[in-house]
């Protein structure tokens, strides 16, 4: 038995994927920078050997997965060159890997991580289900029926799967430093529809999936009519939204998640129409939806003093107007107040105008400086652009986050990719502090 060592152990896929391989018994360890990430925490509680980078780490008899983000220039990747070790990407690892199960891919430009999730709660619930999560979280269990997986759309790296199904949320213009176009983004879930073995589900009431054409049948599910698994009768309690599910127009059952928003009921009328298809029993779907308890930094909510905090990884205008609807249907009294750190350059020049209106419908938006990436160079854009396009956006730093507590009774909503979370952490330290 080899010994698996992932080059940047602490990246969300390989974290997760490492947590998998060690729950079926495989010895696994790994290397990464000396930051903190929320996703080592999971590795630490499995008793995963995390090191520092260090050619040293590199010793014969090894298999390399080599993370996505790091270049086969680097130091422990040339070492297990000069030693002729495997050495494996991340994708292509998992490309081989799934092919153990039958296997699903939940991609899309949004909601992939959250119904990924819901997925592999769901499935869990009616037979053994391995998963890997793109917020750092996997679980790998032995002789497992069903392999749910995460496939990002992002450089074409999807297209190293050739899964059993797929479920397909949307497909839009994300990543303007890869994709040059919403069209170029379409031919990217084209190639990986035909890529497709057994059936796709898709969200009908997208602008794009409708389009896709496919060898194996695609089933569509949405609010509009035509989809073939339909959401009818939507109400929302302090508890959740329930909803009727019609299969081509034949009342088929009454679902109720613990979630709110429209997107969250778009991700689980998709993982109800696998789910059919794969003919799980409908009372453990039905239960398992109850309780899903959500993944990282998704709408994850405490409650301090008079206020609502939640920590969202929202940092597309299509995300953060979600984010926001679902603030707005769970506390409907309640003033919505947006804290947003821009990703990348590239993407908020892209952008700009949607963030902007996205951002508007809160009541009130506190800026963040803008969390660069290492492969751009930031050019003239600053967060001031963005500020000028939003009436009453005030910028916020570290340091001046306490201006938050003027917000009395509000759903205050951190959104970001970069590190949103080190804001978060400053106003919660201002809270004690007071």
């Amino acid at each position: 038995m080899t010994a698996y060592h992932f080059v940047g152990i602490k990246g969300s896929g390989m974290s997760a994927l490492a947590q998998i391989l060690h729950d079926m018994n495989i010895e696994v360890q790994g290397s990464d920078y000396e930051k903190e990430f929320f996703t080592q925490l999971a590795l630490e509680k499995a008793g995963i050997k995390i090191l520092p980078f260090n050619e040293e780490n590199i010793q014969p008899g090894m298999t390399i997965i080599a993370g996505n983000a790091f270049p086969d220039s680097h130091p422990e990747i040339l070492k297990a060159k000069e030693l002729d070790l495997p050495i494996i990407r991340y994708h292509r690892f998992l490309g081989d890997f799934m092919k153990n199960f039958i296997s699903v891919a939940v991609t899309g430009a949004h909601g992939k991580t959250s119904t990924t999730g819901l997925l592999a709660h769901v499935m869990g619930g009616a037979k053994p289900t391995s998963f890997l999560i793109g917020d750092g979280t996997g679980k790998g269990i032995v002789n497992s029926d069903y392999f749910v997986f995460e496939a990002c759309e992002y450089r074409r790296h999807f297209l190293s799967y050739y899964p059993d199904y797929a479920i397909m949320t949307n497909i839009d213009f994300d990543h303007p430093d890869y994709y040059a176009n919403v069209e170029d983004v379409f031919e990217a879930f084209q190639s990986m529809a035909l890529q497709v073995n057994k059936g796709i589900i898709a969200c009908g009431d997208d602008e794009h999936l409708p389009h896709i054409q496919a060898k194996v049948p695609v089933i569509f599910y949405g609010f509009a009519e035509g989809n073939d698994f339909q959401a009818k009768n939507v109400s929302v309690t302090p508890d959740g939204t329930t909803f009727d599910v019609h299969v081509r127009n034949n009342y088929y059952d009454t679902f109720t998640i613990p979630t709110f928003g429209k997107h969250n009921v778009l991700n689980a009328l998709g993982v109800i129409a696998l789910c059919k298809y794969e003919n799980l029993d409908t009372e453990a779907v039905k239960a398992q939806l109850r309780t899903f308890g959500g993944v990282k930094r998704r709408f994850s909510e405490k409650e301090i003093g008079s206020q609502i905090i939640i920590d969202d990884y929202a940092h597309h205008p299509t995300e953060i107007s979600a984010t926001v609807d679902s603030a707005r249907q769970k506390y409907p009294e309640r003033e919505v107040v947006a804290v947003f750190q821009p990703h990348t350059f590239s993407r908020t020049q892209a952008f700009l105008d949607e963030f902007a209106d996205s951002l508007n419908l809160a009541d009130k938006v506190y800026l963040c400086e803008i969390f660069g990436s290492a492969r751009e160079h930031q050019g003239k854009l600053s967060i001031e652009d963005l500020q000028d396009k939003i009436p009453g956006a005030e910028l916020i730093t570290e340091n001046t986050t306490s201006i938050l507590q003027n917000h009395d009774n509000s759903v205050v909503l951190f959104m970001g990719a970069g590190d949103i979370q080190k804001f978060q952490a400053a106003y919660e330290h201002s809270l004690q502090v007071k």
